[in-house]
């Protein structure tokens, strides 16, 4: 459905799939998800059904006149470009910050707002989800773009960092289904070339974004660096990244005589991880996944003879090395599965991906 909030379009028009809300004060065009954020910032935008609601012929005419093409122009004038612009797909806290950034705020009409993403510096308190006991605890968060990275201290007067996170090697994705908080953040990071997890959260929706959009502000200065003749069209799809596809499957080992036992999985670009619990700060193990070029390919089902699986669906990835055998408890899992091996297999090989792709032919 065509929204103010994600599309590029400015329509008005029974011939096309409109939008059944608009906002008559903003003069906007909205989805019915969106029209309920609307809705809780009368202050700024009052909400009228297009089919439903009586229009006076002033309302028509100020819709007429504006629109969403002309209310873009207007309120992402100076959207910087690290900045998230959240999709219909994205979740709740993501797209009511991102309006109410727009409309409410005018974070991108008056640049001097965008600071707390922009500045290059930010420190601050975040809910941290421990490691081996699973409690969240109030942890000290720095974030410095002059040394490349993310910092958190165990103590509030800590002097030394328990963890440093380069920004070079750093993703950040918005989990509150898996978190079990609206505001729940995983942030990964490469410790000794395995992938690390920590979730965090803070009550206030707004400070979350703040936090996700300065690491992506930080990642993008960063590359820019790194690659000084890429535009942003180039980098700022590497600022940050969603997974492929997350799950449970049954797994067995590399002799494939052992029993199915069932893990979570994560499908991060070429990286597939397994946990034990979707929670877990390390996975139980990581398997790359290269290009069809490069001798990986995906399969439909299991060898027949294979046996100790609970779940009917398999899944066999080829690799060089070995055959992974996965198995999905149901057939629409699998095809989901199917799909994201399927377009990472597909894609050719980056000359920085042969470099992981051996350290993980080299791992013990």
């Amino acid at each position: 459905m065509l929204c103010a909030e994600t599309s590029q379009k400015n329509i008005w028009s029974a011939g096309w799939r409109d939008p059944d809300w608009a906002s008559y004060t903003l003069g906007v065009f909205i989805c019915l998800s969106c029209s309920g954020i609307h809705r809780n910032i009368p202050q700024v935008s009052k909400v009228k059904s297009v089919r439903l609601d009586a229009w006076d012929d002033a309302q028509v005419e100020f819709m007429t006149s504006r629109g969403n093409h002309v209310a873009r122009a207007a309120f992402e004038s100076k959207v910087p470009p690290f900045y998230y612009r959240p999709s219909a797909s994205d979740c709740q806290l993501l797209r009511e910050q991102w309006i109410r950034a727009k409309y409410e705020r005018q974070e991108f009409t008056h640049p001097e707002r965008q600071e707390p993403y922009s500045a290059g510096y930010r420190e601050g308190f975040l809910w941290k989800r421990g490691r081996d006991n699973g409690q969240f605890l109030s942890r000290k968060f720095v974030l410095t773009e002059r040394e490349g990275a993310l910092k958190y201290f165990n103590r509030s007067d800590a002097k030394e960092p328990k963890a440093i996170m380069k920004i070079e090697h750093l993703n950040a994705t918005f989990q509150p289904a898996k978190i079990g908080h609206p505001h729940g953040l995983q942030v990964t990071y490469l410790k000794d070339n395995s992938t690390r997890n920590i979730f965090v959260y803070h009550e206030d929706g707004k400070e979350m974004v703040d936090w996700f959009n300065a690491l992506r502000a930080a990642r993008f200065h960063y590359l820019q660096v790194a690659f000084p003749g890429a535009g942003d069209a180039d980098l700022v799809p590497k600022l940050s990244r969603n997974y492929l596809q997350e799950g449970y499957m049954e797994k067995t080992g590399p002799k494939q005589t052992e029993g199915f036992r069932k893990r979570w999985f994560t499908m991060d670009d070429r990286r597939l991880m397994y946990f034990k619990d979707p929670l877990d700060a390390f996975a139980r193990g990581e398997v790359f996944i290269g290009s069809r070029e490069s001798g990986y390919t995906v399969l439909d089902g299991l060898p027949p003879s294979t046996q100790g699986h609970h779940w009917p669906h398999g899944i066999t990835i080829v690799t060089p090395e070995r055959r992974f055998l996965l198995a999905c408890e149901t057939e629409s899992e699998q095809r989901a599965w199917m799909e994201a091996f399927r377009k990472v297999v597909d894609r050719p090989m980056l000359p920085q991906e042969y470099a992981v792709e051996a350290h993980f032919k080299h791992k013990p």
